[in-house]
């Protein structure tokens, strides 16, 4: 069968092209097709770590688990890791390529074309249909001249189009419209349906607004689907979730909202568990009535520190660790509970040396070359917090600069310095995906309602199951509010 493909186009940010994107991938698996996801470059801080140890965006992570495969760096071969204002990583093929600038990196792209390329015949050689997904808007008219995601990987792919636009935010048809009218007309004539994302209410209201914008673009309008609350995992950088709490709970648990966060999602399982209130601060006066403050990963520890000490928080953490508030630091949460973090080679910033929290006694130095592995392993030399939990296994994957070591004992095998340790009710690891182990996380969580004098509970997360599920339930939610017939003869699939 010739390979066919579909691309995905936005009208900004943060519309729905990677949910949209992985519910399309599933919709292809059940119909039979051999697929697989391809984003030509991806910009995000989450990030995911594959079986042969290579780093590539989260998004594509999940839809290869729609369509049923392993991760793998083809489908993501350039990753943007912005660590600063004007400064980024560049992943080229889930390895670290360089530490760039914005405008080096404008005049690396022609070079990165071929590895894009190259990515991309692996995907059209080994399966029989791909869904492309864009980034941000293919209308940014200044950056189009080296464009490599939008219309140029459009281009190169010859595939044609579908664009999102989302009325929730408002002006959606302007947005469509505006978007369509600012591509030349070759970009324009690939896209060939419009398809309206998280609607509010009844749709029969927005058909004579469809009717007369299918009439000024000339181009379908493939469906309207409904807003939907789904628990898959999204980019993080625009999410809701950090501006949402559901009161109080059982548990009561404080995400510290990091300028630089990375890997956010390493939090979102804890929505799956009754009982749990999750919310996300920024400010010192937020904290204070928490079970637990959970210091998540950062792709700029050091920067994070700083700013974390000017506004209060850190002495407000310190001070509600001592009160027997249980903090949990995950990679640079981890980090920043030691007493000192080094980089003397400028992997973040000049500072040579800054002072931690001091809450293990635990030194990290950040290293030129970085670390990205899978993890398996037990808990060993558990106490505190999780006494009584050694011999839980769990998996997770790490990518970090840093190499911590110090006067703590290991809670995890030992390699390339400690992956996390435990003083009394102080925790941190290295290990993204911690909570990810429901072994681990119902009997820390429980470890916490013991804490406050709560009856201990079975919670039974099957988290591949309610993954699975959320996937079969975005692929319905599709079927039912897109036209796929045309979405098929639009793709010349049988």
């Amino acid at each position: 069968m010739k390979h066919r493909n579909i691309m995905i186009f936005g009208t900004s940010s943060n519309v729905g092209k990677s949910v949209i994107s992985t519910g399309l991938c599933r919709v292809f698996k059940e119909d039979g097709y051999r697929v697989a996801p391809f984003k030509a470059q991806n910009i995000a801080l989450n990030s995911y770590v594959t079986r042969c140890g290579c780093e590539i965006g989260r998004a594509q992570a999940v839809q290869a688990e729609a369509c049923g495969l392993d991760p793998s760096p083809y489908m993501n071969p350039i990753l943007i890791k912005p660590t600063g204002d004007q400064n980024s990583q560049i992943i080229l093929n889930g390895k670290v390529f360089k530490n760039l600038n914005t405008q080096d990196t404008l005049q690396i792209k022609e070079n990165l074309k071929f590895e894009i390329l190259k990515a991309y015949e692996h995907i059209r050689e080994n399966y029989e249909v791909s869904v492309l997904e864009g980034a941000g808007s293919p209308a940014e008219i200044n950056l189009k001249k080296n464009d490599l995601v939008n219309t140029g990987m459009a281009d190169m792919a010859d595939a044609p189009v579908i664009l999102v636009g989302d009325i929730e935010r408002g002006g959606v048809f302007a947005s469509i419209y505006g978007t369509i009218m600012l591509l030349d007309e070759k970009e324009r004539k690939r896209i060939k349906g419009v398809v309206i994302n998280k609607f509010h209410g009844d749709v029969d209201l927005l058909k004579s607004g469809i009717e007369m914008l299918e009439e000024l673009i000339g181009i379908p309008v493939l469906g309207v689907l409904p807003y939907t609350e789904m628990d898959i995992d999204a980019e993080d950088s625009l999410s809701d979730k950090f501006y949402k709490s559901n009161g109080n709970g059982e548990i009561n648990i404080s995400v510290v909202k990091l300028k630089h966060l990375s890997n956010s999602t390493d939090i979102d399982v804890l929505n799956n568990y009754s009982g749990v209130n999750l919310r996300y601060i920024r400010k010192s006066s937020e904290l204070g009535r928490e079970d637990l403050i959970i210091i998540p990963g950062s792709k700029n520890t050091i920067k994070d520190l700083k700013e974390l000490n000017e506004k209060g928080i850190l002495k407000k953490i310190i001070e509600l660790s001592k009160s027997g508030v249980v903090v949990f630091g995950i990679c640079g949460g981890f980090q920043m509970l030691g007493e000192i973090i080094s980089d003397p080679f400028g992997v973040e910033t000049d500072s040579l040396e800054v002072q931690g929290m001091d809450l293990l006694k635990l030194k990290t130095i950040l290293k030129a070359e970085k670390i990205t592995v899978q993890y398996s392993g037990s808990l060993l030399n558990t106490k505190g917090i999780l006494d009584g939990m050694s011999g839980i296994q769990v998996q997770g994957y790490e990518i970090h600069h840093g190499i911590t070591f110090g006067d703590e004992e290991p809670i995890l095998a030992q390699d390339n310095g400690i992956k996390g340790a435990v003083k009394e009710n102080v925790l941190g690891t290295y290990i993204h995906g911690i909570f990810d182990n429901v072994d681990f996380t119902n009997r820390f969580l429980n470890k916490i309602r013991e804490k406050k004098g709560l009856e201990i509970q079975e919670l039974g997360v099957n988290l591949c199951e309610i993954r699975n599920r959320e996937y079969d339930k975005l692929a319905k939610l599709i079927r039912e509010h897109i036209d796929i017939e045309k979405l098929y003869e639009i793709m010349e699939l049988d």
